[in-house]
């Protein structure tokens, strides 16, 4: 599949950044931007994302392979490889499966588990009581999604996602069925039949509890040269609320 990206600079070693779960490569722009005087960086729509095509099937698996195909369609033989929430799962498949193509991996607040409990289903109600069709104005979703997603910041991303077509009607760039359907994948843990023997960086957000104790000894198990990094002060969108120490972090450990 080919993926929508942006590439931020040509600068140094090549280092692929992938977003979470309803997002865009325009979420970790900010990062990219700080890394950007660093290494070569390209930020990618993953399938059923942004720009990028849309496709019934959403597995881990599937989503590294894109990640495969997009090294060697810009002829990058191994990256760096950084990944917040869903877009880290994806890039620990991708470097459990094929290792010799990521140097180093840095994850954002995300785990190899299976997290069993659905986390976004009010999302996906609120996404689904939109009728599309019929929107005249921003305004009118966003008061559709008020009665589902009580947080207006969380709103706000999710909004990020609808857009115009060329017709002027209003349409969404997230595949919302395909991302309910295959949601049970989404979630699901990462193959644990093989190892990642290089340094892989994980970042938790001091206040985020998707990355937690419990989850040692999987970590430990897939990756037994894994490090963590709390970034204080940060929920699960640590990326957006301290940029700058993610972006240092992720620098140090890239060039340690």
């Amino acid at each position: 599949m080919e993926l929508n990206f942006k590439q931020f600079s040509d600068v140094g070693e090549p280092l692929v950044m992938v977003h979470g779960l309803f997002g865009s490569l325009e979420n970790l722009a900010g990062i990219a931007k700080l890394l950007s005087d660093s290494f070569s960086v390209y930020s990618i729509d993953l399938r059923n994302h942004g720009r990028s095509p849309h496709s019934d099937q959403m597995t881990l698996a599937d989503m590294a392979g894109d990640i495969v195909e997009f090294l060697d369609s810009q002829n990058i033989d191994s990256a760096y490889l950084f990944g917040h929430s869903l877009g880290g799962k994806a890039m620990m498949e991708l470097a459990l499966s094929a290792p010799e193509r990521a140097k180093k991996v840095v994850v954002g607040d995300i785990a190899p588990v299976d997290y069993v409990v659905p986390r976004h289903e009010h999302i996906f109600a609120g996404l689904n009581a939109v009728d599309i069709d019929s929107v005249i104005a921003r305004k009118d979703v966003d008061d559709v999604l008020a009665n589902f997603i009580k947080e207006p910041p969380v709103r706000s991303f999710i909004l990020k996602n609808l857009y115009k077509t060329e017709s002027g009607h209003f349409a969404w760039r997230a595949n919302v069925k395909a991302l309910q359907v295959n949601y049970s994948h989404i979630i699901g843990a990462n193959r644990s039949d093989m190892q990642y023997l290089n340094p892989i960086l994980f970042l938790k957000g001091e206040h985020s509890d998707y990355l937690l104790p419990e989850h040692r000894s999987e970590v430990a198990k897939r990756f037994p040269n894994a490090d963590l990094k709390v970034v204080t002060g940060t929920g699960h969108w640590l990326h957006a609320e301290k940029p700058n120490m993610v972006a240092r972090l992720t620098a140090t450990f890239l060039n340690d």
